[in-house]
């Protein structure tokens, strides 16, 4: 074990800073500034967050984070152990936009560390799993971050999820897709070389394969990358103790043999009872897997805790000033060190340029459709909002909290009186989208209350939901008129564009249980962003398995 005091030395010596290389990808292969092969030899860096177990927290998913990326301390101190560990990449799982990251960002670039930073955040600022929605809410807080971020030389990617898709969950894939195809063209637009990345939970082939085909294929069958990501990530926990690539990595890296863009290891490490040899390094860095991956993330710096059991390399001291080392980090160094000569095949020039195929046929098991959600229009939801009869006007602080349950009442309030929320919901199987499904939760609140408000007549207790909606006195004076103001703000619904950053406005919001591990590996002190807030959580009255919503 080693502590802060024996890197002293060592940290001193971590001088001559320069200029952080620039990392491009050729084809299915990532490349140096000097032509040759680059390799991701990270480790995830955030501590976890609170977990609170639940029935619906199947993924030991944190209700809080710390970004580890505003603490410049904490940076200072952990870069001499980062740098014994020979690591050239973190993997960073949820920030705070609004704080400042310049120090921690330039203790790494000086250093040769580029940053892997996931654009969700924990509860409430991700792709939900089971009601999922691309929206204004969620492209906000993702372009906000991407903003903070992208005047940093060191960002290799943005991740756009983790782990949203799941075996029998696979028709949320089409708003994984769709976030990549727009966050795509907002990078695009910046003139930025950070790559869009997205981060897989490893499983059956018959789901595993076909989404990481899916999530670089072009749906128009042109060859287009628009839609596709550009790093593949597969969180791969197949290696325990002393094992070998014909054992763990032989039959994963014969199913990624002929995919399309470079693919590393997001996470690695055994989660199985037992030591963690960390062998594994000799195989994914070797000539084995290196025609298919480019190295990968070792899971995790900070200590971690999951059904498994514990994980992590060092442990902090009370103060937060004192780093010890564990047997893990140890065995990690070690095998980390080994890998001194990376195979430099193909090179550059014969790598190729990237292609992208049609997309693969949905089937029992993978039921995505190749249509995409639209692009999040605020401004079209906004002049919507402007437009409606009844207004949510929370009457708690902590609105979030009711969001959820107020659309299950305005849904099951709307149907009675024989109306629908179909324009508010999407079906990734389908591919059929409402045309609101693109707006913030708030909003869908508010059409769906104004809805009710219209069905009733207009009568002022209609619009009351239990003090948290207001009659908008601005509003057209008739339904039809307001159908007809409604229809013209949002006039083409399932519009694809470039977007744009979008003002501060106090509605935010996104899905209820996180997208995936994302925000199961984050950290903790931050609890709820002010970007976004929860959407659409208990909507038990609507269809889960379509997640269209009709009523009756």
């Amino acid at each position: 074990m080693r502590n802060a005091a024996a890197l002293v030395t060592a940290a001193a010596l971590i001088t001559g800073a320069h200029a952080i290389g620039k990392v491009t990808r050729a084809g299915r292969y990532l490349y140096n500034d000097d032509g040759t092969r680059f390799y991701i030899k990270g480790i995830a860096y955030q501590e976890q967050g609170i977990v609170v177990q639940s029935a619906g927290n199947d993924f030991g998913e944190p209700s809080s984070f710390t970004d580890p990326l505003s603490l410049d301390n904490a940076c200072t101190r952990d870069l001499p152990f980062l740098k014994e560990l020979t690591v050239n990449t973190l993997r960073v799982y949820s920030v705070d936009s609004s704080l400042n990251h310049d120090s921690c960002m330039k203790t790494f670039s000086d250093a040769g560390i580029y940053t892997i930073i996931d654009l969700a955040l924990p509860l409430n600022g991700s792709i939900d799993r089971i009601v999922p929605s691309w929206s204004t809410n969620i492209l906000n807080q993702y372009i906000k971050t991407i903003d903070a971020f992208s005047k940093y030389d060191n960002v290799l990617a943005f991740n756009v999820g983790n782990e949203v898709v799941v075996n029998n969950g696979t028709a949320v894939a089409p708003f994984v897709k769709a976030a990549a195809r727009d966050v795509k063209a907002y990078l695009e637009s910046k003139k930025s070389n950070a790559l869009v990345g997205y981060a897989a939970i490893n499983g059956a082939a018959t789901f595993r394969d076909p989404l990481a085909n899916y999530l670089t294929c072009d749906p128009d069958g042109k060859g287009s990358g628009a839609t596709a990501i550009d790093l593949y990530g597969l969180n791969d926990y197949e290696w325990c103790g002393d094992s070998s690539f014909q054992a763990a990595y032989a039959g994963t890296t014969g199913d990624f043999a002929g995919y399309n863009v470079p693919a590393y290891f997001s996470e690695f490490g055994c989660i199985t009872p037992g030591p963690r040899l960390w062998t594994e390094p000799t195989a994914l860095f070797s000539s084995d897997m290196s025609p298919v991956w480019s190295g990968g993330i070792a899971f995790s710096y900070f200590p971690a805790s999951s059904v498994q059991g514990q994980f992590g390399m060092v442990n902090i001291s009370s103060d937060g000033k004192t780093v010890t080392t564990s047997d893990d980090y140890d065995k990690l160094k070690d095998n980390y060190s080994k890998v001194t000569a990376t195979p430099n095949t193909p090179s550059q020039s014969a790598a190729g340029s990237s292609t992208y195929p049609s997309c693969p046929t949905a089937n029992d098991t993978f039921v995505a459709s190749t249509t995409l959600p639209p692009t999040p229009n605020p401004a079209a939801c906004n002049c919507l909002l402007s437009t409606l009869s009844c207004r949510f006007t929370p009457s708690t602080a902590n609105y979030s909290a009711v969001v959820g349950s107020l659309l299950d009442t305005a849904c099951s309030l709307l149907g009675e009186k024989g109306g629908s929320c179909v324009d508010i919901g999407g079906n990734g199987q389908t591919g059929v989208y409402g045309r609101l499904s693109a707006c913030d939760p708030t909003i869908k609140l508010s059409y769906i209350m104004s809805k009710y408000y219209e069905a009733n007549n207009r009568n002022g207790q209609a619009c009351s939901f239990g003090g948290n909606g207001t009659v908008n006195p601005l509003a057209p004076t008739t339904a039809s008129a307001a159908d007809t103001a409604a229809s013209s703000c949002v006039a083409n619904p399932s519009a694809t564009f470039v977007p744009t950053a979008a003002a501060s406005s106090g509605a935010g919001g996104a899905s209820a249980t996180g997208g995936g591990a994302t925000a199961g590996k984050n950290g903790a002190m931050t609890i709820m962003s002010g970007n976004a807030l929860v959407g659409m959580a208990g909507m038990g009255i609507i269809t889960v398995v379509s997640a269209f919503w009709t009523l009756a």
